[in-house]
Protein backbone atom coordinates (compact mmCIF):
# COMPACT_ATOMS: atom_id res chain seq x y z
CA UNK A 1 0.00 0.00 0.00
CA UNK A 2 1.66 3.20 -1.15
CA UNK A 3 1.22 6.15 -3.48
CA UNK A 4 -0.40 8.73 -1.19
CA UNK A 5 0.07 12.28 -2.34
CA UNK A 6 2.08 14.51 0.01
CA UNK A 7 -0.11 17.51 -0.84
CA UNK A 8 -3.24 15.57 0.20
CA UNK A 9 -1.63 14.51 3.47
CA UNK A 10 -0.66 18.12 4.20
CA UNK A 11 -4.13 19.40 3.34
CA UNK A 12 -5.85 16.99 5.71
CA UNK A 13 -3.47 17.42 8.65
CA UNK A 14 -5.16 20.49 10.23
CA UNK A 15 -8.59 18.83 9.94
CA UNK A 16 -7.18 15.62 11.45
CA UNK A 17 -5.69 17.59 14.34
CA UNK A 18 -9.03 19.23 15.14
CA UNK A 19 -10.98 16.00 14.77
CA UNK A 20 -9.06 13.65 17.09
CA UNK A 21 -11.05 12.83 20.19
CA UNK A 22 -9.39 14.65 23.10
CA UNK A 23 -10.29 11.99 25.66
CA UNK A 24 -8.74 9.12 23.71
CA UNK A 25 -5.72 11.23 22.86
CA UNK A 26 -5.16 11.97 26.55
CA UNK A 27 -5.56 8.29 27.44
CA UNK A 28 -3.04 7.29 24.75
CA UNK A 29 -0.53 9.84 26.04
CA UNK A 30 -1.00 8.59 29.60
CA UNK A 31 -0.38 5.01 28.50
CA UNK A 32 2.88 6.03 26.85
CA UNK A 33 4.04 7.99 29.88
CA UNK A 34 3.28 5.11 32.24
CA UNK A 35 5.84 3.07 30.31
CA UNK A 36 8.66 5.39 31.40
CA UNK A 37 11.40 5.48 28.76
CA UNK A 38 9.05 4.37 26.04
CA UNK A 39 9.17 3.66 22.34
CA UNK A 40 6.24 4.47 20.05
CA UNK A 41 5.94 2.66 16.71
CA UNK A 42 3.95 4.72 14.18
CA UNK A 43 2.84 2.50 11.30
CA UNK A 44 1.83 3.90 7.92
CA UNK A 45 3.49 7.08 9.16
CA UNK A 46 3.33 9.05 5.91
CA UNK A 47 5.23 12.31 6.45
CA UNK A 48 4.99 12.04 10.25
CA UNK A 49 1.60 13.59 10.99
CA UNK A 50 0.90 11.49 14.10
CA UNK A 51 4.34 12.30 15.47
CA UNK A 52 3.75 16.01 14.92
CA UNK A 53 0.42 15.74 16.73
CA UNK A 54 1.66 13.85 19.79
CA UNK A 55 5.17 15.18 20.29
CA UNK A 56 3.90 18.42 21.87
CA UNK A 57 2.67 16.51 24.92
CA UNK A 58 5.23 13.72 25.16
CA UNK A 59 8.34 13.69 27.31
CA UNK A 60 11.67 13.95 25.54
CA UNK A 61 12.54 10.43 26.73
CA UNK A 62 9.92 8.93 24.40
CA UNK A 63 11.55 7.36 21.35
CA UNK A 64 9.74 7.32 18.01
CA UNK A 65 10.04 4.81 15.22
CA UNK A 66 8.28 5.81 12.00
CA UNK A 67 7.44 3.02 9.56
CA UNK A 68 6.06 3.24 6.06
CA UNK A 69 6.29 1.24 2.85
CA UNK A 70 6.52 4.30 0.60
CA UNK A 71 10.12 5.57 0.34
CA UNK A 72 8.92 8.97 -0.93
CA UNK A 73 6.88 9.58 2.21
CA UNK A 74 9.67 8.36 4.47
CA UNK A 75 12.11 10.66 2.70
CA UNK A 76 9.77 13.60 3.29
CA UNK A 77 9.35 12.64 6.96
CA UNK A 78 13.12 12.46 7.29
CA UNK A 79 13.50 15.84 5.57
CA UNK A 80 11.05 17.44 8.00
CA UNK A 81 12.25 15.71 11.17
CA UNK A 82 15.76 14.48 10.46
CA UNK A 83 17.08 16.55 13.35
CA UNK A 84 14.74 14.91 15.88
CA UNK A 85 15.50 11.73 17.82
CA UNK A 86 13.62 9.48 15.41
CA UNK A 87 14.32 6.31 13.52
CA UNK A 88 12.80 5.72 10.08
CA UNK A 89 11.96 2.24 8.85
CA UNK A 90 10.95 1.29 5.33
CA UNK A 91 8.79 -1.77 5.88
CA UNK A 92 5.77 -3.64 4.60
CA UNK A 93 2.91 -4.01 7.08
CA UNK A 94 1.92 -7.22 5.34
CA UNK A 95 5.07 -8.77 6.83
CA UNK A 96 3.59 -8.79 10.32
CA UNK A 97 6.24 -10.97 11.91
CA UNK A 98 8.89 -8.43 10.96
CA UNK A 99 7.19 -5.47 12.65
CA UNK A 100 9.49 -4.13 15.41
CA UNK A 101 6.92 -4.45 18.19
CA UNK A 102 9.07 -5.86 20.97
CA UNK A 103 9.73 -3.18 23.58
CA UNK A 104 7.19 -0.75 22.15
CA UNK A 105 4.86 0.99 24.58
CA UNK A 106 2.23 1.67 21.94
CA UNK A 107 1.57 1.37 18.21
CA UNK A 108 -0.02 4.41 16.59
CA UNK A 109 -1.73 4.77 13.22
CA UNK A 110 -3.82 7.45 11.57
CA UNK A 111 -6.34 7.01 8.74
CA UNK A 112 -4.98 3.54 8.06
CA UNK A 113 -7.28 0.67 8.95
CA UNK A 114 -10.18 1.59 6.64
CA UNK A 115 -7.70 0.69 3.87
CA UNK A 116 -7.08 -2.78 5.32
CA UNK A 117 -8.94 -6.07 4.98
CA UNK A 118 -10.76 -7.82 7.81
CA UNK A 119 -8.30 -10.71 7.55
CA UNK A 120 -5.31 -8.40 7.89
CA UNK A 121 -6.80 -6.70 10.95
CA UNK A 122 -7.45 -10.06 12.64
CA UNK A 123 -3.85 -11.15 12.08
CA UNK A 124 -2.49 -7.74 13.08
CA UNK A 125 -4.38 -7.79 16.40
CA UNK A 126 -3.08 -11.29 17.15
CA UNK A 127 0.43 -10.01 16.52
CA UNK A 128 -0.16 -7.11 18.92
CA UNK A 129 -1.44 -9.48 21.60
CA UNK A 130 1.58 -11.76 21.29
CA UNK A 131 3.87 -8.77 21.71
CA UNK A 132 1.77 -7.29 24.53
CA UNK A 133 1.50 -3.90 22.83
CA UNK A 134 -1.50 -1.56 22.71
CA UNK A 135 -2.85 0.43 19.78
CA UNK A 136 -4.00 3.99 19.20
CA UNK A 137 -5.70 4.04 15.79
CA UNK A 138 -7.23 7.41 14.98
CA UNK A 139 -9.33 8.81 12.15
CA UNK A 140 -10.79 5.65 10.64
CA UNK A 141 -13.43 6.66 8.07
CA UNK A 142 -16.86 5.37 9.17
CA UNK A 143 -18.95 5.91 6.03
CA UNK A 144 -20.83 9.01 7.21
CA UNK A 145 -20.62 12.07 4.99
CA UNK A 146 -23.04 14.98 4.85
CA UNK A 147 -23.28 18.62 3.85
CA UNK A 148 -25.23 21.51 5.32
CA UNK A 149 -26.39 22.42 1.79
CA UNK A 150 -28.19 19.31 0.57
CA UNK A 151 -28.22 18.00 -3.00
CA UNK A 152 -30.65 15.30 -4.23
CA UNK A 153 -27.76 13.01 -5.21
CA UNK A 154 -25.82 13.23 -1.94
CA UNK A 155 -26.98 9.86 -0.61
CA UNK A 156 -26.28 8.05 -3.87
CA UNK A 157 -22.85 9.61 -4.20
CA UNK A 158 -21.88 8.64 -0.65
CA UNK A 159 -23.21 5.11 -1.16
CA UNK A 160 -21.13 4.68 -4.32
CA UNK A 161 -18.06 6.21 -2.69
CA UNK A 162 -18.35 3.84 0.27
CA UNK A 163 -18.62 0.89 -2.10
CA UNK A 164 -15.41 2.04 -3.77
CA UNK A 165 -13.72 2.20 -0.37
CA UNK A 166 -14.08 -1.58 -0.15
CA UNK A 167 -11.81 -2.18 -3.12
CA UNK A 168 -8.37 -3.70 -2.64
CA UNK A 169 -5.93 -1.08 -1.32
CA UNK A 170 -3.04 -3.52 -1.01
CA UNK A 171 -4.26 -5.81 1.78
CA UNK A 172 -7.14 -7.57 0.04
CA UNK A 173 -10.70 -6.26 -0.08
CA UNK A 174 -10.66 -3.23 2.23
CA UNK A 175 -13.03 -3.07 5.18
CA UNK A 176 -13.68 0.59 4.39
CA UNK A 177 -16.34 2.17 6.62
CA UNK A 178 -16.68 -1.04 8.67
CA UNK A 179 -13.00 -1.13 9.59
CA UNK A 180 -13.19 0.59 12.95
CA UNK A 181 -15.89 -1.80 14.24
CA UNK A 182 -14.10 -4.87 12.82
CA UNK A 183 -10.87 -3.70 14.43
CA UNK A 184 -12.66 -3.13 17.75
CA UNK A 185 -14.26 -6.58 17.65
CA UNK A 186 -10.90 -8.23 17.06
CA UNK A 187 -9.29 -6.26 19.87
CA UNK A 188 -12.13 -7.21 22.22
CA UNK A 189 -11.75 -10.87 21.29
CA UNK A 190 -8.07 -10.65 22.25
CA UNK A 191 -8.95 -9.18 25.66
CA UNK A 192 -7.68 -5.66 25.07
CA UNK A 193 -9.29 -2.84 27.04
CA UNK A 194 -10.99 -0.80 24.32
CA UNK A 195 -12.23 2.76 24.06
CA UNK A 196 -13.77 4.28 20.94
CA UNK A 197 -14.95 7.79 20.12
CA UNK A 198 -16.19 9.71 17.12
CA UNK A 199 -13.66 12.05 15.50
CA UNK A 200 -15.45 13.68 12.56
CA UNK A 201 -14.03 16.26 10.26
CA UNK A 202 -16.14 19.43 10.37
CA UNK A 203 -15.01 21.35 7.32
CA UNK A 204 -15.80 24.99 6.68
CA UNK A 205 -14.48 27.86 4.62
CA UNK A 206 -11.02 27.60 6.19
CA UNK A 207 -10.77 24.14 4.65
CA UNK A 208 -11.72 25.18 1.11
CA UNK A 209 -8.67 23.62 -0.54
CA UNK A 210 -9.12 20.38 1.39
CA UNK A 211 -12.81 20.28 0.44
CA UNK A 212 -12.00 20.75 -3.23
CA UNK A 213 -9.45 17.96 -3.15
CA UNK A 214 -11.87 15.72 -1.25
CA UNK A 215 -14.63 16.36 -3.79
CA UNK A 216 -12.28 15.62 -6.69
CA UNK A 217 -11.39 12.30 -5.06
CA UNK A 218 -15.01 11.43 -4.41
CA UNK A 219 -15.97 12.11 -8.03
CA UNK A 220 -13.09 9.99 -9.32
CA UNK A 221 -14.08 7.07 -7.07
CA UNK A 222 -17.80 7.31 -7.87
CA UNK A 223 -17.08 7.50 -11.62
CA UNK A 224 -15.14 4.24 -11.31
CA UNK A 225 -18.12 2.61 -9.61
CA UNK A 226 -20.29 3.60 -12.59
CA UNK A 227 -23.60 3.99 -10.73
CA UNK A 228 -24.23 7.60 -11.76
CA UNK A 229 -24.23 9.16 -15.19
CA UNK A 230 -21.33 11.42 -16.07
CA UNK A 231 -23.69 14.40 -16.34
CA UNK A 232 -25.30 13.80 -12.94
CA UNK A 233 -21.90 13.43 -11.32
CA UNK A 234 -20.60 16.55 -13.05
CA UNK A 235 -23.65 18.54 -11.89
CA UNK A 236 -23.26 17.27 -8.31
CA UNK A 237 -19.57 18.17 -8.31
CA UNK A 238 -20.24 21.69 -9.65
CA UNK A 239 -22.92 22.26 -6.98
CA UNK A 240 -20.63 21.05 -4.20
CA UNK A 241 -17.69 23.17 -5.39
CA UNK A 242 -19.88 26.26 -5.53
CA UNK A 243 -21.24 25.62 -2.03
CA UNK A 244 -17.76 25.71 -0.49
CA UNK A 245 -17.68 29.51 -0.77
CA UNK A 246 -20.95 29.95 1.12
CA UNK A 247 -20.22 31.36 4.60
CA UNK A 248 -22.74 29.00 6.22
CA UNK A 249 -21.76 25.87 4.31
CA UNK A 250 -20.09 22.97 6.06
CA UNK A 251 -19.16 19.36 5.40
CA UNK A 252 -19.05 16.56 7.96
CA UNK A 253 -16.95 13.45 7.32
CA UNK A 254 -17.27 10.78 9.98
CA UNK A 255 -14.29 9.05 11.58
CA UNK A 256 -13.79 6.87 14.63
CA UNK A 257 -10.81 6.71 16.99
CA UNK A 258 -9.92 3.42 18.65
CA UNK A 259 -7.63 2.96 21.68
CA UNK A 260 -6.77 -0.53 22.90
CA UNK A 261 -4.60 -1.18 25.94
CA UNK A 262 -3.30 -4.45 27.31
Amino acid sequence: MSGFDIRWLDLREPADRRARDAGLLAAALAAIHRAGTARVLDIGCGTGSTYRMLRTWLRSTVQWQLLDRDPRLLAEARRRHGGDALTFVEGDLAELERLPLEGAALVTASALFDLCSADFMARFVCRLRRAGVGLYAALNYDGEMSWSHRHPLDDEVVKSFNAHQSRDKGFGAAAGPDAWSILSDNLHAQDFRIMTAASPWILGGQDAELQRSLLDGIVEAVAEEGNLSAKDLQDWHAYRIAAITSPVSSCRVGHQDVLALC
